[in-house]
């Protein structure tokens, strides 16, 4: 895990000594404007995704990595006083990078599980989210999740909650990609019966490429909720809870929510 260490010298020295005298030498520090002789910057790794709109992607006219998840991440780093350099990557190398300590923290809309707090630590929740099936807009026998049996194949995220609820709660076959575009386009090519993701990527997709060809059916399955990760006992996790608090108290994360959703969470 690296730390980049990054000094500025804020102030200039200079050493009067009195010579013939019995005066004691003294020494006068010219300090910068904020009043401290060094100040030190941190910056750390933070793992993210570039293909889960609209939390992390790449906008295609200025090709810079923009998002709720990115803007959140970069809001905390101003509150406490640190800098980061994000590395995309897909969500399974972002969670095992977390894992064997590769990066300082991720934030590519991890979902928070028991299974995955055994081997890295959280911060406190930032969105809530859950499932959705996503079916071809001309599919009238899918109705919803209950409808699924062992004959249909459903596109999905690899290593994802959504995989794992497929897996664990129907007979479907699960057909896992690394990016979600991937399962999605699974589903308009007709290679797969239905996709399963989470509810604002879905709808988000639908909006931008798949108005007309695909429909969301059921209910939204499961309560989800988002959260950054860090490696196990990492010092960060403090900071970044009290830097979230603060933004969802003076409203911050309310402006950036509003720009990626179209609203603002309800009491912000």
């Amino acid at each position: 895990m690296q730390k980049r260490l990054a000094f500025t010298i804020a102030g200039t020295f200079l050493l009067l000594v009195a010579c013939g005298s019995d005066d004691t030498s003294g020494q006068d520090t010219t300090s910068g404007e904020d009043g401290n002789q060094d100040s030190e910057t941190i910056t750390y790794d933070v793992a993210t995704d570039n293909n889960f709109v609209p939390f992390e992607f790449i906008d295609l006219e200025t090709n810079e990595l923009i998002g709720f998840d990115i803007e959140l991440m970069e809001a905390i780093a101003d509150e406490v006083g640190f800098e980061v350099v994000f590395h995309q990557m897909d969500f399974t190398g972002a969670l095992s990078g977390i894992e064997q300590g590769s990066y300082d923290a991720a934030i590519n809309g991890m979902t928070i599980t028991e299974e995955r707090k055994e081997n890295i630590d959280f911060s406190d929740p930032y969105y809530e989210s859950g499932l959705i099936l996503a079916v071809a807009e001309d599919n009238d026998t899918i109705e919803s999740i209950d409808d699924l049996n062992e004959s249909h194949t459903v596109s999905t995220r690899l290593s994802s909650t959504s995989q794992t609820y497929l897996e664990e709660n129907t007979d479907a076959a699960s057909d896992a990609y690394p990016e979600i575009t991937e399962a999605y386009q699974a589903l308009l090519t007709g290679h797969v019966d239905a996709a399963l993701y989470d509810m604002p990527n879905v709808q988000y997709f639908m909006q931008q490429q798949g108005e007309g060809s695909m429909k969301i059916v059921g209910d939204m399955l499961t309560g989800e909720e988002y959260g950054i990760a860090f490696p196990k006992g990492s010092d960060l996790v403090e900071d970044v809870n009290e830097a979230l608090s603060t933004l969802m108290d003076n409203g911050t994360y309310g402006d950036i929510y509003e720009e990626y959703f179209g609203e603002r969470p309800e009491g912000m």
